[in-house]
């Protein structure tokens, strides 16, 4: 028994030492950590349960170069709550995947869904290994497999990019509902030598798939992080907000008891002027928990915000213009992030808090080679099949088609509120006048006066004072009071003993890239 204990140890002793010393040693002169460094970064310390240490390629002749066969994977947790993670191994053989590489994250993927828990994938690998996919039974027994796209949100799903990934890592990011990519790494399908020498095309790797592609072309990466502790504190604080499956609420965080002493501040955040514009996000933090805001995308379409907060210790999903950015203008792109983002929040049981101010949609040419008008109707639709708790705030002006996808009147927010401020109609009072009046404005004896004139008039009619007075506003309510009010109101909407608070799920199959 003793010589067969040791020889145990020996075994796992000997898969510690990863690809060597001498790659271990060229992953260090790149400023990256192991995947045994990086599942402990990430996890509660001493958690890890690994499973399949032992596991190497089934290739004859390659057992001793492919310790673990290239993917540290187990159970761990994270604040005390259990997560899957499966983390590509760089120093051996680049990272790629081998036949029981794959077994084992299937199996953890597997686990992870029948049991209730969060999957993680740490990519850096160079995607499947050549020879073991090659042929026909190699390709046949290495395909993604069918359970890959039936997870149907049951469990949150997270991936983190770093370094050089192809093939695999760049799939399990695809899947998953968060991705953090470290700025100076690579995402793509293929690496730049497959691609010159199957294509003939030359490209570097930012270009083919760094940070700033996915972040702010692509949306792929939902967050950009200079380094890896930066990656692994993002996936900490995204899960901190999502219920660890759908068979459960989302958990609570600590309530901001001092957040009232703040909400004044909305009063002076606003501009006098209506065409000023302003960062809603400094809206946001002011009336949510401990000022704590978490963006998703923020750089991929920034006309419109998404992200988690909370709220009286409670997760909510909150979707706002930005006036900072085109007058908080959406094109195609914050269609499809707007979404993506509703999909997630009524897959996990998150109220959603829709803030307008918006002009309308982004019109012209750009906007339609990109289908503008099925990205609209995508997000109205992801909208409609959404059952959590929605309520809709009209901050300032809210024009046009985009009033109904920020579920505005009509559209099923559970309460529909309005600030003072409020510019609700059509078009904008100035574009309204010029087309109702214009021979009017053209045949007065001051034209400049007859356009004031008729703006004033056209702006009357877009106050919030008719829609309420008719019920399509339930209440138009003081800025400083919004987070009270936000707080009553989600409340209410979850119902008695918050059965209103879990959602049919309509959306859980809804693609995750789209």
């Amino acid at each position: 028994m003793r010589d067969d204990i040791e020889e145990v140890r020996q075994r796992k002793a000997k898969t510690l030492e990863l690809g060597g010393a001498d790659k271990i040693a060229r992953l260090r002169e790149r400023g990256h950590y192991t995947a045994r460094e990086r599942v402990d970064l990430l996890l509660d310390e001493g958690s890890f349960l690994e499973m399949g240490q032992l596991n190497h390629s089934d290739v004859p002749g390659m057992e001793e170069a492919t310790p673990a066969d290239g993917k540290v994977g187990g159970i761990g947790t994270i604040d005390a709550r259990h997560v899957t993670v499966a983390a590509d191994d760089n120093t051996v053989l680049a990272g790629s995947g081998g036949r029981v590489g794959g077994k084992k994250s299937r199996f953890l993927n597997n686990l992870a869904i029948e049991k209730g828990y969060p999957i993680i994938n740490l990519g850096e690998g160079g995607g499947a290994r050549i020879p073991d996919i090659m042929g026909s039974d190699g390709l046949s027994a290495m395909t993604i497999g069918q359970e890959s796209g039936q997870r149907m949100r049951r469990v949150p799903m997270v991936a983190t990019i770093m370094g050089e990934c192809f093939g695999s890592p760049s799939w399990h990011a695809a899947l998953s509902d968060f991705v953090v990519q470290q700025k100076g790494s690579c995402m793509a399908v293929a690496g730049p030598r497959v691609l010159e020498l199957s294509t003939g095309e030359k490209v570097d790797l930012e270009e083919l798939g760094g940070w700033q592609l996915h972040a702010e072309v692509t949306g792929q990466a939902d967050r950009a992080a200079e380094t890896e502790e930066e990656c692994f504190q993002l996936v900490r604080d995204f899960l901190s907000f999502l219920p660890s499956n759908a068979e459960e609420l989302p958990p609570m965080g600590k309530p901001d008891i001092r957040a009232e002493e703040r909400q004044s501040r909305l009063l002076d955040l606003l501009p006098e002027e209506p065409s000023r514009t302003y960062d809603m996000t400094k809206i946001i933090r002011t009336f949510v928990d401990h000022e704590a805001f978490f963006p998703i995308k923020p750089n991929f379409d920034p006309s419109v915000v998404c992200g988690l907060a909370r709220l009286d210790g409670k997760s909510v999903g909150i979707i706002a213009s930005q006036p900072k950015f085109l007058a908080g203008a959406m094109g195609p792109d914050g269609c499809d992030k707007c979404a993506g983002f509703i999909a997630l929040c009524d897959s996990f049981h998150i109220p959603l808090i829709f803030l307008h101010d918006t002009p309308g949609f982004m019109a012209g040419k750009a906007a339609e080679q990109k289908r503008m008008p099925g990205k609209i109707i995508n997000f109205i639709e992801a909208l409609s099949l959404a059952t959590v708790p929605k309520v809709s705030v009209i901050i300032r002006k809210t024009y046009g088609m985009a009033t109904g996808n920020m579920a505005g009147p009509g559209m099923g927010a559970d309460f529909q509120l309005a600030w003072p401020t409020a510019d609700i109609s059509f078009v904008a009072p100035e574009v309204a006048a010029n087309i109702v009046y214009a021979r009017k404005i053209a045949e007065a004896d001051d034209p400049k006066a007859a356009r004031e004139a008729a703006i004033e008039e056209m702006r009357l009619g877009s106050r919030p004072w008719a829609a309420a007075g008719k019920g399509y506003l339930d209440d138009v309510i003081e800025p400083q009071d919004t987070r009270r009010i936000l707080i009553q109101c989600l409340h209410i909407a979850r119902g008695s003993e918050n059965k209103s608070a879990w959602s049919k799920r309509h959306l859980a199959n809804w693609p995750t890239t789209m």
